[in-house]
């Protein structure tokens, strides 16, 4: 039952020990959350309310499937500018639509992410790799900062999903700014970028939430234009099946499928981070999916959007020193009182208030260090990044995404159809074979033999490279040479084609009188070498375990054991 059900592990060793640790975490991510999740759920363009709403049963649903003991499930920018994006590309009329519609969404990203987890997909988060993600992320950033303009300026600025229509809509609204709006906001800002500098403990948004408050209250700002949030509904989210619709599914689906695996890839993250952080290791990569996925589909059914697991909230998390996700249910408590009793509170609360809250939490997802990193040392990753980026940027999020997983796909088939190749020796006084242009006068020099490395598997997309290089140097050392060997321990698999092509290669290193050796041959490539003919062109006697040892033969046909060449034999089928 625990592999189900991950809460029974720590449900049954609990200590009174951890009760206050996960209270205090409990109330601080709750004190945090309820005014991120009414935050970020504007940046989906969705009322306050409806990121409390994804605040309730997504979250109690991950604490008892999740298996991460520090997870912040809930609202984040990341996918709330997602869910903007996607839906914003459709024609759609009227808020309760387009709200409909952001909670169907999160129906399907939840079934993509059990079935992926059901079928142990885990691995296509692979697929992501960090340059794609920091420029992905930065560029989402960016976007998310710059949409908040228009609650920052207090003027009726056009959305768009694009840096540079944002930057010339909010130019051609400038002469709208209310100073008012403009006041509260920067003043946010400056208190949360100052008491986090002081310390990072100190609940920050809740203070400047609570003085927003206030300042409207007191000062009567909105008489001045100030907006606020107003009246949010109060109780808890109704039971409702979210409105089925094949139509809207097939329009949606690339976003959902866009939104489950940057979601799981957000939370598998920051759940790897905490455990090599805490030197634990609970995080199950299929059973998040699980987690994840029926987090969101029953957060479907009480009018929840699409939620992940929270970079800042789950940092605070495991600062304050959260033991289990029993501090999950202290925060869901905190939000339930907050629908039932407290929602009358934040009717003055500004809407710049909640933009200055973004603006420095999202700040904060722009990666600096790691592109100045890759220029340094990893320029073709540096384009990548920086592709990804001004893709999301300027394009839009999911091609961002997309693309920018592309790229990454290409240059890693590009770097296999040319890996490494290298001419091998033997340094004077050892044993050891080593590159000849990294160890240049300590190598013994043999215009008798050539001895080459290949670093990667050998298949379709770089059996012509291998051929060419190969047929290269045996021409350079002209008729002195006598014998070619292959040192194949970076050789992890060989496929048809290029299994095809090497027996070709030794055929005609045969014709010319010259002898083909492999040495080296890890298991899996030597069941290949016996079970693809290779074997048949090149023949028992010429297959070894060491160079070392294909050398001494390559000396003295006579000089060998019965132990090395059991070992050089041994396959699946020939033992």
């Amino acid at each position: 039952m625990q592999r189900y059900f991950p809460f029974l592990g720590w449900v049954s060793k609990y200590n009174r020990s951890f009760l206050f640790k996960d209270m205090v975490a409990g109330l601080t991510v709750g004190v945090i959350l309820i005014p991120q999740g009414m935050a970020y759920a504007m940046i989906a363009g969705l009322p306050p309310v409806y990121g409390l709403y994804a605040s309730v049963f997504p979250v109690l649903v991950y604490l008892f499937l999740g298996t991460s003991r520090q997870l912040a499930i809930g609202p984040v920018a990341m996918d709330s500018l997602l869910v903007a994006a996607g839906l914003g590309t459709l024609a759609i009329t009227g808020i309760e639509n387009y709200i409909a519609l952001a909670i169907f969404l999160a129906f399907l990203v939840g079934v993509i992410q059990i079935l992926f987890g059901l079928l142990r997909m885990g691995f296509l988060v692979n697929f992501l790799s960090r340059p794609v993600i920091s420029g992905f992320t930065s560029g989402a950033a960016v976007i998310i900062i710059f949409s908040q303009l228009k609650h920052l300026l207090g003027a009726d600025i056009e959305k768009s999903n694009m840096f540079h229509q944002l930057v010339i809509n909010a130019f051609d609204k400038l002469a709208e700014t209310n100073l008012y709006d403009l006041s509260v906001g920067i003043i946010g800002i400056l208190v949360i970028v100052f008491l986090k500098k002081w310390n990072k403990k100190f609940p920050a948004v809740l203070l400047v939430v609570i003085l927003g408050i206030l300042a409207v209250f007191v000062f009567d700002l909105e008489e001045y234009g100030v907006k606020i949030v107003g009246e949010i509904p109060k109780g808890l989210p109704a039971f409702q099946i979210p409105n089925f619709n094949f139509q809207d599914a097939m329009d949606l689906w690339p976003i959902a499928l866009t939104l489950a695996l940057v979601g799981y890839l957000e939370a598998i993250s920051i759940g790897k981070a905490i455990e090599e952080r805490n030197n634990e290791e609970t995080v199950d990569a299929n059973q998040e999916l699980v987690a994840l996925g029926t987090s969101n589909m029953v957060g479907s059914f009480f009018q929840a959007y699409p939620v992940t697991a929270s970079f800042s909230r789950s940092a605070v998390s495991n600062e304050i020193g959260g033991k289990t996700n029993f501090f999950a249910l202290i925060s869901v408590v905190m939000v339930v009182l907050t629908l039932l009793f407290f929602t009358p509170m934040f009717y003055y609360l500004p809407n710049a208030v909640l933009a200055s809250i973004i603006m420095v939490s999202v700040f904060g997802l722009i990666d600096f260090k790691y592109p100045i990193s890759l220029w340094k040392f990893r320029k073709d990753e540096f384009v990548v990044l920086m592709l990804t980026f001004l893709i999301t940027v300027f394009i839009g999020i999911k091609e961002g995404v997309l693309i920018g997983v592309l790229i990454s796909l290409l240059l890693m088939v590009y770097r296999t159809s040319k890996p490494h190749f290298a001419i091998l020796g033997k340094i004077r006084g050892s044993e050891y074979y080593k590159n000849v242009e990294r160890f240049g006068d300590e190598i013994e020099k043999r215009d008798d033999l050539l001895i080459l490395r290949f670093d990667s598997q050998l298949y379709f997309g770089n059996k012509s490279y291998f051929k060419t290089h190969l047929m290269k140097e045996v021409n350079a050392k002209g008729d002195t040479l006598k014998g070619v060997i292959l040192n194949a321990e970076a050789i992890n698999y060989i496929d048809s084609t290029a299994a095809n092509m090497l027996v070709s290669v030794i055929n005609e290193l045969l014709e010319r009188n010259l002898q083909f050796y492999i040495a080296g041959a890890i298991g899996p490539t030597r069941d290949i070498i016996f079970s693809s003919g290779i074997i048949d062109a090149l023949s028992k006697e010429f297959l070894f375990v060491r160079t070392k040892d294909a050398v001494a033969y390559f000396d003295n046909p006579e000089n060998i054991s019965d132990f090395r060449e059991k070992i050089a034999h041994q396959s699946k089928n020939h033992r």
